[in-house]
């Protein structure tokens, strides 16, 4: 079967597992309110490859992008999929309102200019150190001669930039670039998301993941703030239906990924 006509079958077979999971009538949908120009414009973070990543011909593909399928199959909206390579370029645009809708964790300097639904998976985030490193577990990571490479922007970023009171952040461009850049200097830990870090891990001789996790990561859909409370509502229903439904867990699924969960 050609290429188009796959991706055109999975594409209808999304539509009807959305509408048959959720089938909202459409004069409670506030179409204006979260899709003012008329198309759902959806930014996708390809910086985290648990929810997005690009396939063999280059378009994204993900559980984000699913869910974004969805929401477009809801409203009734031709979907404008806008690709980033990190968090931060994200964050930028939906506070913009340069797209109408993103996928984010959830974290309070974010949500002076996102308003979050409930999050929909979680996420955790982990340590990476060299071989020889002295440091064996997490309680170790927070001393003052330590430097610390987190993607700027990221989720771990805001975290640790509240959490860490002695060790040093470094900033990489982007989370996919945090191993690369640690190894590159003179920098004792790396911090990122645990599925992301254990791939670099495989990849990358003499190094090794601290045991457990520093925190985890709530991935939530969000909107600009400055939208209307109805719209709010309205996409924090859809959220929590596309995880009651079923439609969240199939989608980890379908996608293979492992170390997220469904959210409570």
């Amino acid at each position: 079967m050609p290429f188009l006509s796959r991706r055109a079958c999975a594409l209808l077979a999304l539509a009807a597992y959305a509408s048959a999971a959720w089938a909202q009538p459409a004069t409670d949908t506030p179409h204006a309110d979260i899709a003012p120009t008329g198309s759902l414009r959806a930014v996708i973070n390809l910086g985290n490859p648990i929810l997005a990543r690009k396939d063999a011909h280059g378009e994204p593909v993900g559980v984000s992008v699913d869910l974004a399928r969805a929401l477009a199959a809801q409203l009734k909206l031709p979907l404008k999929l806008i690709p980033v390579d990190s968090a931060g370029k994200s964050v930028e645009l939906v506070t913009q309102e340069k797209a109408d809708v993103g996928f984010f964790a959830i974290d309070p300097v974010r949500g002076q200019g996102i308003a979050f639904t409930s999050a929909y998976v979680q996420i955790e985030g982990s340590y990476l150190v060299r071989q020889d490193s002295p440091l064996q577990k997490n309680e170790d990571v927070d001393r003052p001669a330590h430097r610390v490479v987190v993607g700027k922007g990221s989720a771990y970023d805001l975290f640790l930039t509240r959490e860490l009171k002695q060790a040093q952040l470094v900033r990489a461009p982007t989370s996919p670039e945090v191993v690369s850049f640690f190894m590159g200097g003179p920098y004792d830990v790396a911090a990122g998301v645990k599925q992301q870090l254990e791939f670099d891990a495989r990849n990358t001789p003499g190094v090794r993941l601290l045991p457990g996790r520093f925190m985890v990561i709530e991935q939530a859909m969000g909107l600009p703030k400055i939208r209307p409370a109805s719209a709010h509502q309205w996409l924090n229903r859809f959220v929590g239906d596309m995880k009651t439904s079923g439609f969240v867990a199939a989608a980890l699924q379908r996608h293979r990924i492992e170390g997220a969960v469904v959210a409570p």
